[in-house]
């Protein structure tokens, strides 16, 4: 099937032969399903803090906060191309549908109005003008195009989302007031930014212009970092028959891998507790107060479940074998981390169980803040079988579930919350151990795309979500969080909305 070039090809990219064949064979059979068991909810796998308790979290979080290191992770390398899709069709084709006429209505409520303005008037053209003469056309090409803003080219977190007094922000500016607010370690603010490799120099860049500003206004220091999808997580492309899709000059094609090829990434990473939100979800300062509590609520309690792992595993290493220290972690596991042993667990002896348990202890903690479903897309919190025979909470993805099986797509829709990318997690284990976090996740989920390059139709493939496949065998626990705290820019026009005009 491959050719000596193509395994010099194969070998350059970074990729075991091993791996391209075991993706050719995801591809050949698909990927199993997940068989789900119910929907999360609130007291059954998913955890309600009452206001008394979460004044109380932020406090204790607060506390530890100098004592631990803090991480705050931003996935920031998507584009902003599907945010403009209509206003694409608007510009080349003059197609309108309903968000054009508010658009052009509220075309001053832009935060990138001022940007826009100054760039049309650079080459003569008076935005007042067109828009009393109704050339929107022109704006919008002016907006996407590189002869003016070039919106249309660039990454979300490069564009202006928020107006204030002193300014407009971009999401990744809006990033560093909430580092400042909820990651701060003694004065010191740890953000990581996934960036594609083509717009690395502008985020380094505004960061570098903007961070004194910051630093003043907080009275911290920034520690930035970057990093980009790395080569050897993108995976191969087939033909529809399954054979290896090759460019015009023969050569194998390769695609990005989705957001599960961010695991590299995380795992490049270190920190006792680590803050995973997405670029564009973020909020003017007037709506920011209720997204600092719950992150502290998150870290809190994160910090909590890691120290009563810890405090078990050193029961266990120190030998104690009991029927007490059974039964306790038993109940730490049905009723804290969600998890359900295999049938016949209570026929072992206390020794294997024991063992069961330390393996269970020792690995990575995450948890994931769930909001009220209100029709957004997104993962939803499920108590799913696994391979182990154990049960255990995941985020689950519509692709995931047979939608096919009657049953199966009636528990899915049962859901009362979904996963708006919010986690807290930590990489660090019982005496500092870093995890190798590609041991947790399981390689059996992913997701299978087409596309087409060239005029050629070819499947792609997805390697297993950050937040779901890859995150699989974590320790995992499900809290609610406020609606207000996920706001994301889909589209142009959600800029309009009124959580992101406050």
């Amino acid at each position: 099937m491959f050719t000596e070039k193509d395994l010099a090809q194969i070998e350059k990219q970074g990729i075991s032969l091993e791996t391209i064949q075991q993706q050719i064979s995801h591809f050949e059979t698909g990927f199993p399903f997940l068989k789900v068991l119910k929907a999360a909810t609130v007291g059954d796998g998913i955890v309600r803090v009452s206001e008394e308790e979460s004044a109380a979290l932020v406090d204790e979080f607060d506390a530890q906060a100098k004592n631990v290191s803090l991480l705050k992770f931003v996935p920031a390398s998507g584009a902003a191309t599907r945010m403009f899709k209509s206003l694409f069709a608007f510009k080349d084709d003059g197609k309108s549908d309903k968000s054009i006429p508010e658009f052009s209505e509220r075309i001053r409520d832009f935060a990138f109005f001022e940007d826009l303005k100054a760039a049309m008037a650079n080459d003569g053209v008076d935005i007042e003008t067109a828009i009393g003469d109704g050339n929107y056309q022109q704006i919008a090409d002016y907006i996407l195009s590189g002869k003016g803003l070039d919106y249309g080219n660039l990454p979300k977190g490069l564009l202006k989302f928020h107006n204030y007094e002193e300014g407009a922000r971009t999401p990744v500016e809006e990033h560093l007031v909430e580092g400042a607010n909820y990651a701060n370690a003694n004065g010191v603010v740890r953000l990581h930014f996934t960036v594609s490799p083509e717009h690395r120099s502008r985020f380094e860049a505004l960061i570098e212009a903007m961070k004194p500003a910051f630093e003043e206004k907080y009275s911290v220091t920034y520690e930035v970092s970057f990093s980009e999808q790395k080569p050897s997580t993108d995976t191969i492309s087939v033909n529809m028959d399954n054979t290896p899709f090759r460019n015009a000059d023969g050569s194998l094609l390769f695609r990005p891998a989705g957001h599960g090829a961010l695991l590299a990434n995380l795992d490049d990473q270190d920190g006792d507790v680590v803050f995973i939100k997405n670029i564009d979800n973020v909020v003017p300062d007037s709506l920011k107060d209720t997204t600092f509590t719950y992150k502290k609520v998150l870290g809190a309690l994160l910090l909590k479940y890691r120290q009563q792992i810890f405090d078990f595993l050193a029961r266990i290493e120190a030998g104690e074998n009991s029927d007490s220290l059974i039964s306790e972690l038993s109940e730490f596991y049905e009723t804290t981390m969600f998890t359900q042993p295999t049938k016949d667990f209570w026929t072992l002896s206390n020794t294997e169980k024991l063992a069961y348990f330390a393996m269970k202890l020792d690995r990575p903690v995450r948890l994931c803040g769930m909001v009220k479903n209100v029709g957004e897309p997104g993962g939803g919190p499920f108590w799913a079988a696994n391979p182990d025979g154990t049960t255990s909470l995941q985020v689950v993805e519509s692709a995931q579930i047979d939608m096919d099986d009657a049953a199966q797509k009636a528990l899915f829709d049962t859901a009362t919350h979904f996963n708006p990318v919010d986690l807290v997690c930590s990489l660090r284990g019982y005496k500092g151990k870093k995890f190798e976090l590609m041991s947790y996740r399981d390689s059996n989920t992913g997701f299978i795309t087409q596309k087409s390059k060239d005029g050629k139709d070819l499947k792609a493939q997805e390697l297993p979500g950050l937040w779901n496949g890859s995150m699989s065998d974590w320790n995992t626990v499900f809290v609610e969080v406020p609606l207000i705290t996920f706001n994301p820019v889909k589209t142009v026009n959600d800029l309009l909305r009124k959580e992101h005009q406050a």
